[in-house]
């Protein structure tokens, strides 16, 4: 989950995996061995169509970026309808097999808009286990409108502070309001459109997905491996939808439900991220230090008071900026991700209790990927680029007031917060994206692994995607937080590897408490 939207378009759809936790370091790898010297498997170019010729039969120069990797960049064409229309970069960082490799494993942690080749470079054994680090050259890349590949740019950090954190001066929920926050997304979508050279409407999941193929094949694999995170369970089973012969080893984790109306997915999200709260609550109340006391129930009353009196009164931070209840909710989600996080969400609220907003500001950065006033990434830009041309519109009036009555009957606390115009409004192409299940008849199995708790991507879209699925098989992680791979249960991580490595199915119903 990134920005949230009015219920017209309620698809917020996950932020990266590596959200998880605040404690997520870069310097994990000193004890890796040296990179290799760089391999290169020949494309593999059978049954590819002319048009497409140059691109898949590219051979890729390697070059060392880093103590354990080796990187390289892709050419891909801006339009697959049309290749001649123009090409894309895309950007990708390899670790080499520490051992014999069983083939290359393609890794997206999530957004849309997160940043494989970072997540594989910065957090190598936080994306995959050791025994995939043994076996396989791990590969991560930036999608299309990414980071380091050809990417969207929208706003200079400046202009991006005043849309992410400025306080409506319009009382929430009034006309003036909602006109002032719909003058914000068009000034947004206007810069985006101005900022990013003509790529805007080729940023979508099934484009992205074919850079995908075209990636499985330029680095000489025959088939896919793939271990897609959140968002990149979206893009795993869009592959899996347009080349089923070639999917035979995918493992999705943390699922988005493919089938769902988008209006359904936004509402499935805040009452994710509501019992998640109450999760938190109940932790927080039997914890020392906790500033909240009583019943759940109570505690969550007095949450949304401070929620309240925040939009009334906004909190100094110390850096010049204020927090506003958006903000506010802004940091609190960012620490539902995951129970590690928790404890800094308690001082978060501790301090805003005490009239300082400076922590739940470091949430909320953290979240959006500021470091010391500067944006480290355009992780907001290309979720939004992708979320406004991959979810088609709703404009079921009756539909809207349904889910907005089931928001606020389902989740109270945060209900108040998810409001809004409908932040691709005034987006300058129309949405591509279609809405359905997903069955990819003729793929390999597909490894399903569900959260029980998961705030982001609720346990019930990873049962529907499997059931989906014609080779779906379900592994449910029973916990909190979101994703259930490499969190420290060795029944998922054995389902998984042994899936990943040598093609073991876990038995379809598989429960790791």
């Amino acid at each position: 989950m990134k920005n949230r939207t009015a219920p017209r378009r309620l698809a917020a759809v996950v932020a990266v995996v590596a959200a998880a936790t605040l404690t997520l370091s870069g310097c994990l790898y000193a004890a890796i061995p040296e990179t290799k010297p760089s391999q290169t498997k020949p494309p593999v170019t059978d049954g590819v169509d002319a048009d497409l010729l140059p691109f898949y039969s590219q051979e890729l120069k390697w070059t060392s970026c880093g103590t354990t990797f080796d990187c390289t960049t892709v050419t891909a064409p801006l339009d697959w309808e049309n290749p001649d229309a123009g090409d894309i970069e895309l950007a990708v960082v390899r670790h080499q097999a520490e051992g014999q490799a069983v083939g290359s494993l393609l890794i997206n942690p999530g957004g849309p808009g997160g940043s494989g080749y970072d997540f594989v470079a910065d957090s190598l054994d936080y994306a995959v286990s050791p025994s995939l680090i043994e076996n396989f050259d791990v590969v991560g890349f930036d999608p299309r409108g990414v980071g380091r590949s050809t990417a969207v740019s929208c706003l200079d950090d400046a202009a991006m502070d005043a849309y992410l954190y400025d306080i409506p001066e319009a009382e929430r929920g009034s006309d003036e309001w909602e006109a002032e926050l719909k003058a914000r997304n068009k000034a947004y979508a206007e810069g985006c459109e101005a900022e990013s050279g003509g790529i805007l409407p080729y940023i979508t999941t099934v484009n992205s997905a074919r850079d995908m193929d075209l990636l499985r094949a330029v680095l000489g694999d025959e088939q896919l491996h793939y271990l897609g995170y959140s968002y990149g369970t979206f893009l795993g089973a869009t592959y899996a939808k347009l080349y089923p012969e070639r999917a035979t080893r995918l493992v999705l984790d943390g699922a988005i439900d493919p089938a769902i109306p988008s209006i359904d997915v936004g509402t499935t999200q805040a009452l994710g991220f509501e019992s998640a709260l109450r999760a938190y609550m109940a932790d927080c109340l039997e914890t020392e230090g906790c500033p909240f006391t009583g019943t759940v129930d109570e505690a969550m009353s007095d949450l949304g008071a401070l929620l309240a009196s925040t939009d009334a009164n906004p909190l100094p931070t110390g850096d010049g900026r204020e927090v506003g209840a958006d903000t506010m909710m802004t940091g609190i989600i960012a620490a539902l991700y995951s129970p590690d996080s928790w404890g800094v969400l308690t001082q978060a609220l501790s301090g805003a209790l005490q009239g300082d907003g400076s922590t739940i500001i470091y949430l909320a950065d953290f979240y959006n990927d500021r470091e010391d006033g500067t944006y480290v990434s355009n992780s907001s830009e290309a979720f939004r680029a992708y979320n406004c041309m991959d979810y088609p519109a709703d404009d079921d009036q009756a539909a809207e007031d349904a889910a907005m009555k089931k928001i606020r009957e389902g989740a109270p606390t945060i209900a108040p917060y998810w409001e809004g115009p409908d932040a691709c409004e005034d987006w300058p192409y129309p949405p591509t994206g279609t809405r359905g299940a997903i069955t990819a008849e003729g793929s390999g199995p597909i490894v399903v692994v569900g959260t029980t708790g998961d705030p982001a991507t609720p346990y019930e879209w990873a049962e529907s995607l499997a059931d989906q699925l014609a080779e779906g098989v379900l592994v449910t992680y029973v916990g909190e937080g979101h994703t259930g791979y490499n969190k420290g249960n060795l029944c998922v991580n054995d389902a998984v590897d042994n899936f990943l490595i040598d093609g073991t199915v876990p038995e379809d119903g598989l429960v790791c408490e």
